[in-house]
This record gives C-alpha cells, structure tokens and sequence, in this order.
C-alpha cells in the first residue's frame, strides 16, 4: 500500500487496544475499592462498570456504519478524545453517578478503538487476517496482565491510591495519539473491494433485527428498571419471536446465508463466559487463597501468549475447530473454578479456562472477516459491540449473584454458557464442512 506505514499504524492500534485492555484491569481492581470505601453494593458497581460495555457497543455500532463515510481517521481521534474524557472524569469519581459517567466516556473511547482498528487491520494484512487479528487482541489480555501488576506493585504493594494505577493511562494514549498523527490511513476493505453499502447491510443477515435487538439490550443494561427475567417464560417466547423475525428478514428478504446471525448469537455466550467472569473476578476469587489480581494477571497472560502464536494453531484446526475446542476448555475451566478450594486447585483451574477463553474474541471476528467479508466494517463491529453489551446485561446478574448466592454457586452457573457453545460450535463445524465440500 503506497505511503501507509503499516508497522506504524498497526503499533499505535495496539497501544488504543493497551488503552481499553488498562481499563478493564483497573475496573477489576478499583470495585473493592468502591465496595469497601465508597460504600457501593456489589450490584450498584455492576451497573456503573455496565457504560463500559454498552457505550463500547454504541460506539462500535456507530462507528461500523459511518467509518467508511467520516474515514477511520475520524473515529480513531474520537477514541481519544473519548479516553481523554474518561479518564479524567474517573480520576474524580468518588460516586455511583460519577462512576457511571466515567465509564460511559471510556465506553465509547474503546468502542470505537475496536470500530476503527479490527478493519484496519483487516484492511493492512488482507492475506493474514485472522493472523493479525489476534496479534491485534494479544494487546486486550497483554494490557491486562501488565494492569494487573501495576495494581498488586502499586496498591496491594506500595499502598498507593487507586488514582495513581488510573493516572498512567496517560501515558499509552498519548503514545497512541503520536503514531496515528499525520498518518495516511487506507479505506476498509469493502470500498476497495467494490462492495456497495447496501450490500454490507444484506450480508450481515439481518441487520435491521439485530440492531433492534442490541440496542434493546442496551436500554436493559443502562436502565435498571428495565428488568430481563431468565427465569420467565414469557423471556424464551420472546427469543423465539426474535430469532424467527430473523430467519425471516434474512432469508425471506435478503437471500443471505444465516451465518452471521448464528455467529452473533454465539458471540453473547463467549464474550459473556470470558469478560463476565474476569471483571468480577476480586469478588469471585477473594477466599480461595491466593490474591485475585495475580490469577488475573496468570489469565490474561496465558491468552496473551496464545493469541501471539495463534496462526499455525488456527492453520491446522480451521477457525471453527479452534473455538469448538476453545469452548470445551472454557466449560472445563469455570466449572472447576467453582469447584476449586486452596490456592493450587484454583491456579490450575484458571490456566484451564485461559486456555479456553483464550481465542473466543478475535477468532470469532476472524472468522466472520474471513467467511463473511461482504459484512465489512459494520458486521465487525457488530459482532464485537454485541458481545459487549451481553457483558453489559450479565455484571448486575453477577453482582447480585454473588451477593445471594455466593462466589461458588455463581461460578457454577456461568458454566452453563460456554457449555451451550460446546453445541452451537459442534453445529458450526459440520456446517462448515458441508459448506467446504460444496464448493470443492
């Protein structure tokens, strides 16, 4: 590509990635803070730590739609702006309302860091996507490992404020400002592959329903008194009309293979199984005998290893085989966790589930940038905003969860998830098969 810096521009979106990964171990370890000093019920902190996630999804959401007008230069530099905001706003949080204001700016920043770089980089690397990708979200567990251990060196250590841990955000995003400044910034690879708007919008599948959805979903997560009862009947009847609204616009209106759909679907379960259980991990972890940072900082660490050496692993099995394995372990993983009692069951039961949580997220989006490409920008950024905002909808559940039910017994429920992927990415992997022999 004539005068794109492709190393350049891969780096600083890595270091965006740093900026969003930094928040979500800061998060993890500033809830005990506003639990214990700030007199916040457990619940009360799942809903401010919920504009993370579903002001992530609208910013992905909006960015997916617009970047190929406004150009991704635009929204890169509103994800500064966004983490500038958030950031100092944070700094001064003492509250549930300025808690919440915090993280719906940083919401937004990391939102649209993902709308802006997942097709950039897909645009960068065409012959390597998956590849880069999660070369790309290596940056997501790295930054959490090394927010991790700032948090135990400076907090559990040193004894320093939990304001200095969130003041070092500064320093990779100004870093990231520098590299993306005066860069040329290529098109994604729709506009230079031909593919028209409208074309992106059908092979999302159903994009009209699927928006609908996850923009309920966020009204949800952001208004406690919108309520979703799993325990109602009348909650499964709606997911049924829901999903045959969709099989219809998608195959009655478009035409379009209800692959993308069917991804969707899943990615609320993994993106739930992985993040639902790593934020709430203080609470989860905090009488099993060994500080539960550490065990965030020994996840994310294996997952950052993994994805930096997932190419040949993704080679071999196809990105299908990857997450019907990544699933099994997952299971594996948070069921034992539940189980787990003493520091050493508990560490070897967290190795068990990064393993398996490990590729969920950018081989999901690898495989819909490598299966479904007409989707484009939009379809990337659907899928990651929608498993932000199922992330959204289940920390409230959690927090409650833990508060009436107990670590354990939450645990033992979030395995139910990963479990129900175990079928979905069996179903996957034969329709993928098919489809392969189809067209040989």
């Amino acid at each position: 590509m004539e005068n794109v810096n492709r190393n350049r521009l891969f780096i600083g979106s890595c270091l965006a990635l740093l900026v969003t990964s930094l928040t979500f171990a800061i998060r993890a370890k500033i809830e005990g803070v506003f639990d214990v000093e700030y007199g916040l019920t457990k619940e009360e902190i799942g809903w401010a730590f919920g504009p993370a996630f579903w002001g992530f999804t609208i910013a992905m959401f909006a960015g997916g739609l617009v970047v190929d007008i406004v150009k991704t230069k635009t929204v890169v530099w509103t994800a500064f702006l966004m983490h500038a905001i958030g950031i100092i706003v944070l700094l001064m949080a003492k509250d549930m309302t300025m808690l919440f204001v915090a993280n719906v700016f940083i919401g937004f920043g990391n939102g649209s860091v993902e709308a802006a770089c997942n097709p950039l980089i897909a645009s960068i690397y065409p012959e390597q996507k998956t590849k880069m990708l999660n070369r790309f979200h290596v940056w997501f567990p790295g930054g959490i490992v090394i927010g991790g251990l700032l948090a135990y060196l400076l907090m559990d250590t040193m004894g320093l404020s939990w304001q200095i841990l969130a003041g070092l955000l500064f320093i990779p995003l100004i870093i990231y400002g520098y590299l993306f400044l005066g860069q040329k910034i290529p098109e994604s690879e729709r506009v230079t592959s031909g593919v028209s708007y409208k074309d992106m919008l059908k092979n999302v599948g159903a994009p009209y329903t699927i928006i609908a959805l996850v923009f309920f979903m966020i009204l949800a997560a952001s208004m406690s008194s919108i309520t979703i009862d799993f325990t109602s009947t009348t909650t499964y009847i709606g997911l049924v009309v829901v999903v045959a609204i969709m099989i219809a616009e998608a195959k009655g209106v478009n035409k379009v293979s209800l692959l993308f759909p069917f991804i969707l679907l899943c990615m609320f379960l993994t993106s739930t199984s992985e993040l639902g259980t790593t934020q709430w991990i203080n609470a989860l972890l905090t009488d099993n005998g060994v500080n539960p940072i550490l065990i965030l900082v020994l996840v994310t660490g294996i997952m950052a290893v993994g994805r930096f050496f997932a190419g040949p692993l993704v080679h071999r099995w196809n990105p299908a085989g990857v997450l019907l394995g990544s699933a099994v372990m997952a299971t594996a993983g948070i069921y034992w966790l539940s189980l787990a009692d003493g520091a050493a069951m508990t560490l070897a039961a967290a190795i068990v589930f990064a393993i398996g949580v490990c590729y969920f997220w950018p081989t999901m989006l690898g495989f819909v940038a490598e299966y479904v490409p007409k989707s484009g920008a939009l379809g990337l950024s659907i899928l990651g905003g929608a498993g932000m905002v199922a992330t959204s909808l289940i920390l409230p559940i959690m927090g409650s969860s833990i508060e009436n039910s107990g670590p354990s017994k939450t645990l033992e429920n979030m395995a139910i998830l990963p479990a129900i992927l175990i079928v979905l990415f069996l179903l996957l992997n034969v329709y993928m098969k098919n489809r392969k022999a189809d067209q040989e």
